[in-house]
């Protein structure tokens, strides 16, 4: 019976790493049961203590703009800024200069017929549906009381009129986009060990569930206003943004502790995963993501080991660092030995972490490229939902 050790990568403990261990055990055991999907998790006992702030690294220097690329890049432009700041696209729209007028300014106006909806509503049916789904059920009613009691709402709320139109629906867009960005960003921080992060799918669903809740069916696209150019934005948008950013990159970010360690003391982790393999059941298959790919690239290099057919690397840095001569087990311009494995190296634009290894290693690397359609950092632990990981791997399996 073949024997799947799935190895984690960089900053993960326990909490998160076992979410994830079923997350991977479940999509291999629906679609082959006779394999035995086996845990290697390193980081308890092997892991950085220290908690290292990451202050150093520039992982979210970006220079495209939300009226940059196509519908869909924009939307995931948008997301990055969500995932960390949720009223982000509230705070724009609050910057769009009013036009027109209200029918009845001492009655009640359209955008408190908006705010009741919204307060009165009660998720059931299928947006109760997609909100367990997606992890943050229970955070919903404190997503919107965050929401709903932020200055920035109640400004969008203002410029609400009879005669919207399409406008009207973009501001019922952005405000359930926020309600289910904070509900995410409240559970993340609640349980910094687990992982909230619904695929692009499920999550434009469940907005798209909530907006139709509140009276509007249309599709999810931008409105006109906020793809237009920013650059009247630019100087106070970003500065609001850039207040939070500190706090929520750290948050999000994985410690580059783990990785500082084991280039120091890698062996340890080596050979906790050694030990791991040799109690499995052969044929084995290891299936490594980040770190955990170079770790089992630098212990299948030096160490051979025939029970295992297939190593598996999924948003690893193995090739960059055997590209700048830093991988510990390889100098640059040595080939793979003889006996190293089979090697399927999946990756993802999106993820700037994972690189590419058969222009460096002919015939020895498959590259496969996936796309989760997650902005960074989120795409670089996006993998395990998408199906087309999965569709990659699969069959290979022995």
């Amino acid at each position: 019976m073949t024997t799947l050790v799935f190895v984690h990568g960089t900053g993960v403990r326990q909490a998160a790493y076992e979410q994830t261990f079923k997350i991977v055990e479940g999509f291999v055991t629906k679609q082959r049961p006779d394999i035995t999907v086996v845990p290697c998790f390193w980081g308890g006992e092997f892991g950085s203590k220290l908690n290292a702030q990451g202050a150093s690294i520039p992982l979210f220097d970006a220079t495209l703009a939300l009226d940059q690329g196509e519908e869909e890049d924009q939307t995931i432009i948008l997301w990055q800024e969500l995932y960390r700041n949720p009223l982000y696209e509230l705070g724009l729209l609050s910057f769009k200069p009013r036009t027109g007028g209200d029918s009845n300014p001492f009655g009640e106006q359209p955008g408190d017929q908006l705010h009741d909806r919204l307060l009165d509503l009660i998720p059931t049916g299928k947006l109760q549906e997609k909100l367990q789904a997606a992890g943050i059920a229970e955070g919903f009613d404190q997503a919107r009381r965050h929401v709903t009691s932020s200055a920035v709402y109640q400004q969008v709320l203002d410029q609400v009129s009879d005669s919207d139109g399409e406008d009207g629906d973009t501001i019922t867009r952005a405000i359930a986009r926020a309600i289910i960005a904070q509900a995410m960003f409240d559970c993340q921080q609640q349980n910094q060990d687990s992982i909230i992060l619904p695929n692009p799918e499920l999550r434009d669903q469940l907005v798209r569930s909530l907006s139709n809740a509140l009276g509007k069916e249309e599709d999810l696209g931008l409105g006109d206003w906020i793809q237009k150019p920013l650059s009247l934005l630019a100087g106070p948008a970003t500065a609001w943004v850039r207040s939070k950013r500190g706090a929520i990159t750290e948050a999000n970010t994985p410690t580059p502790g783990d990785i500082i360690l084991y280039q120091s003391r890698g062996q340890q982790i080596r050979d906790f995963i050694q030990k791991t393999i040799e109690e499995a059941e052969p044929p084995v298959v290891i299936l490594a993501h980040s770190l955990g790919g170079i770790a089992c690239v630098d212990l299948l290099v030096n160490q051979p080991m025939a029970q295992v057919t297939l190593l598996i690397t999924v948003g690893s840095q193995a090739p960059f660092l055997y590209e700048i001569n830093a991988l510990y087990s390889l100098e640059f311009g040595q080939p793979l030995p003889d006996f190293f494995p089979e090697w399927l190296n999946i990756y993802d634009l999106r993820d700037f972490l994972s690189y590419i290894g058969a222009t460096l290693f002919p015939n020895k690397v498959q590259d496969v490229l996936v796309d989760s359609k997650q902005p960074f950092p989120q795409a670089h632990s996006a993998y395990w939902t998408n199906p087309a990981t999965w569709k990659a791997i699969i069959p290979r399996l022995p």
